[in-house]
């Protein structure tokens, strides 16, 4: 089943040096190892509420977006620049941390639910499900009511290295969910 081709990566995160190296912020992690590679910088968008920038990938024109406007509106930002590019929901990939995977791991799924993921819950809210999901692991703290203040606490080191390695696996099938193969973007990434 050939997927649509990806036109808008968004790494959702929180914003502020004090969010940097938390948990929450793996998609941010993720886009800005993105645009690191590709050679680009992130600018603050206004008018998008947050910080973009335009790569190319597998030679298409693709847009970074990391929302500025905290993990539970998220959904206003990619809601403003995919309207404004007239990019579909189909066409997005999201980035963000998983609760339900341990560090060093990264998944893709098309569509489903938010998981309880505020961010996810608010771009639900503002474009609907039908977008595809870079999951980046990062370990569950074991008790549901800690959920909170473990996403926002720093990272150990350890598993830093973990989420940093599951990134780079993540980028080398970036190639393959922007150019809509996402099968075969599955099977490798799913293999490692």
């Amino acid at each position: 089943m050939a997927s649509t081709a990806v036109r808008l990566i968004v790494g959702l995160g929180n914003p502020g040096a004090k969010y940097t190296k938390t948990r929450h912020n793996a998609g941010f992690w993720f886009v800005e190892a993105l645009a690191n590679a590709s050679g680009s910088t992130f600018r603050v968008e206004s008018k998008f509420s947050g910080e973009a920038c335009k790569v190319t990938l597998a030679g298409n024109p693709v847009w970074l977006l990391k929302p500025t406007t905290f993990m539970n509106r998220s959904g206003l930002a990619v809601k403003q620049i995919s309207s404004f590019y007239k990019i579909p929901v189909e066409s997005i990939l999201v980035v963000h941390d998983e609760l339900d995977l341990p560090p060093g791991t990264a998944r893709l799924k098309e569509g489903g639910g938010h998981g309880g993921h505020n961010g996810l819950r608010d771009i639900h809210a503002h474009m609907g499900k039908e977008y595809k999901r870079l999951r980046i692991g990062v370990g569950h703290p074991g008790d549901r009511n800690k959920v909170v203040d473990y996403v926002l606490s720093q990272v150990t080191v350890s598993d830093e290295i973990e989420i940093n390695n599951s990134i780079d696996d993540a980028l080398g099938i970036i190639d393959w969910v922007v150019t809509g193969d996402m099968q075969k973007a599955m099977n490798r990434l799913h293999t490692n």
